[in-house]
């Protein structure tokens, strides 16, 4: 017998359950493009494209020379978790204790503690469609269901209360919200927000409440621009985890760094569960995330005016390509533009695009069945980029509605 022509020991079966995010898919391919000498114009990730500021990489780099290079607390050293405590107090207006909150290495892993924790095998969770992929791959791992509620184009991407009562079944444990909203921009208002909290406290649900783009939320036309949590609604902070993180609003990608706000009856079990999977946040990042929060916020002001204005110059654009369509996103550095190209799905047209115009865009269905017919661009690129970006689709949709 050879031994090296053996078949190697079989997997779960668990792991077919298992998705992935498709901007990271794009994103090699498009890197295999450019080795071969092709320029792609960058659409498809969701990370800012600045720098993170000078004062928080001075004290990481400060904290890794005073020895914050050993394990720490599970749950989070004490100085993030107070620094984070202080911050969620400020900005949602409730009052946040330090012991509420868990430090992870970014914010998916309170995404999977949470479902991990919550739901069993055989129980439902209410997800949006479209919706974050991770939702989705992780509720499908555990042997859950996810039940989508569809996102409404005409209602700037917010669910129908109604619909999504109509999916609440005896079997429903949890309900994802996610505003504002990856990725399609929106942005729930304090009306929705009351209709999920009547439900959560009629059926006895959960809510995992992703927040991550809270920072990123722009003008609604009337002057107003304020991120509204679900956590502040009567009867809510006892059923809510909170998701926020330091990536998207202080451009800490690669720093891994995120935090959950639980309530006292899941939060041990979410600290357990770290425990079995990470031990514990790197110490070095967590100074860093504390001098973040405690520190000057002008940079990420800075960042959101500038979002903003690269907003309207891609909403704009993308209006003025026959075959496309774009509201207004409220929140995020996302566009979500309705294309019509007869006989084409999204990740055809987004597929074209990449190999035959060099912009990177992701498809729409690749964030859930009502997402087809839409593509996603993250504006978090330069204005040139962008630009460039939008000379690229104008020419693909042209090309292929003409064929």
């Amino acid at each position: 017998m050879n031994l090296d022509s053996l078949a190697p020991p079989p997997l779960s079966p668990r792991m077919a359950d298992l998705g992935t995010e498709s901007a990271f898919e794009v994103l090699a391919r498009a890197r295999a493009l450019e080795a071969t000498g092709r320029r792609i114009v960058h659409l498809q990730i969701g990370e800012p494209d600045f720098e993170t500021a000078p004062h928080v990489i001075e004290a990481g780099i400060k904290a890794l020379r005073d020895g914050f290079t050993h394990y720490g607390p599970t749950a989070g050293l004490p100085v993030a978790r107070d620094a984070i405590a202080r911050y969620v107090s400020r900005t949602r207006g409730i009052d946040v204790s330090p012991d509420s909150v868990i430090v992870t290495p970014g914010g998916k892993p309170v995404i999977y503690y949470s479902i991990l924790a919550i739901l069993d095998r055989g129980d439902e969770a209410i997800i949006p469609d479209p919706s974050f992929p991770i939702y989705e791959s992780v509720v499908r791992y555990v042997g859950a269901t996810p039940v989508p509620v569809p996102l409404d184009y005409d209602r700037d991407f917010r669910f129908d209360p109604d619909e999504m009562r109509r999916r609440i079944t005896p079997r429903t444990r949890l309900i994802v919200l996610n505003s504002p909203h990856n990725p399609t921009g929106g942005v729930l208002t304090p009306s929705d927000l009351e209709d999920v909290a009547d439900m959560a406290r009629e059926h006895d649900l959960w809510v995992l409440s992703d927040e991550i783009y809270s920072r990123l939320v722009y003008d609604d036309g009337a002057g107003g621009r304020a991120h509204h949590s679900i956590a502040c609604l009567p009867g809510m902070r006892d059923r809510t985890i909170i998701l926020d993180g330091f990536s998207k609003a202080y451009a800490m990608t690669g720093w891994r760094l995120g935090y959950g706000i639980a309530p006292a009856s899941i939060l041990p079990h979410l600290v357990r569960l770290q425990v079995n999977v990470a031990s514990c946040t790197a110490s070095f990042v967590q100074i860093a995330g504390a001098a973040a929060l405690d520190g000057p916020q002008d940079r990420v002001d800075d960042m959101v005016a500038e979002f903003e204005a690269r907003r309207t110059l891609v909403v704009d654009g993308l209006n003025e390509i026959d075959g496309v369509e774009c509201r207004d996103p409220g929140g995020a550095f996302y566009a979500f533009p309705r294309i019509d190209v007869p006989g084409m799905t999204a990740k055809q047209v987004a597929d074209s695009l990449l190999h035959e115009e060099g912009v990177a865009v992701l498809s729409g269905a690749a964030f859930g069945a009502n997402g087809e017919g839409f593509l996603r661009l993250s504006f978090a690129n330069s204005r040139s980029e962008l630009v460039e970006g939008l000379a690229r689709i104008r020419h693909g949709i042209t090309r292929l509605r003409q064929r």
